[in-house]
């Protein structure tokens, strides 16, 4: 399905995108759904070679409603970082004992690191969680973020932010095939180069993830 052409009858909506999401997260055992163009064996050796215990994080996805059409907002995080330096990323961390739900985590970690008011997003929606190599078992949270809103970065974490048309994220022609290793296994995963920037990794999966969904079920009348 990853490389279906993405051709919808009619522009993305608000009500579109907010049906092909889920309305809570993922239970653990729902956390490998990111490799469901995968054969089940596979998919359970890839869990096998991952960490036996999950940190569970949650990333905010934010999409801006623009004239022309819906952008993703996007990190590029800071070079000074110990982990994923310069990586491009949505904003997201651990979920903190403090935090209700994934969706407040969310929300908490996009204020701290690029100033993102809550009052500026609107909850969308969950996608399927991921559960990573490094050990965390992310949920990623999907929300519409308000085009005039302000950002104050946090530079000891983020290095820039910028959007990317999510026309651009969901055509195929723009995603290119990269072999990764998991313990053993090598498997195909879709990168997203974008200018003189590389969406890959975790951000690109959950990209992925999203524009499965929204394939998977024709926008509403």
């Amino acid at each position: 399905m990853t490389n279906q052409p993405f051709a919808p009858r009619r522009p993305l909506t608000r009500a579109h995108i907010a049906a092909v999401l889920e309305r809570r997260a993922s239970p653990p055992g729902e956390d490998m759904l990111w490799l469901s163009d995968a054969p089940a064996e596979v998919v359970e050796r890839v869990r096998a070679a991952l960490p036996e215990r999950s940190v569970p994080a949650a990333v905010l996805v934010p999409l801006v409603e623009r004239e022309h059409g819906f952008t993703v907002l996007l990190t590029q995080r800071a070079a000074t970082l110990k982990a994923h330096a310069g990586q491009v990323s949505f904003p997201g961390g651990r979920i903190e004992p403090g935090d209700a739900d994934a969706w407040a985590a969310a929300l908490r970690e996009a204020r701290e690191e690029i100033g993102l008011a809550a009052s500026d997003v609107e909850f969308a929606g969950y996608l399927p969680d991921h559960l990573l190599g490094t050990g965390f078992r992310v949920t990623p949270v999907v929300g519409f973020v308000a085009p005039d809103r302000e950002l104050r970065i946090a530079a000891a974490e983020v290095h820039d932010v910028f959007e990317v048309p999510l026309d651009y994220v969901l055509d195929p022609a723009n995603h290119q095939a990269r072999e990764r290793r998991i313990g053993e296994l090598t498997l195909v995963f879709r990168d997203i180069p974008f200018g003189d920037r590389l969406i890959w990794g975790a951000t690109a999966s959950m990209l992925m993830t999203l524009r499965r969904r929204l394939l998977e079920r024709a926008p509403p009348p």
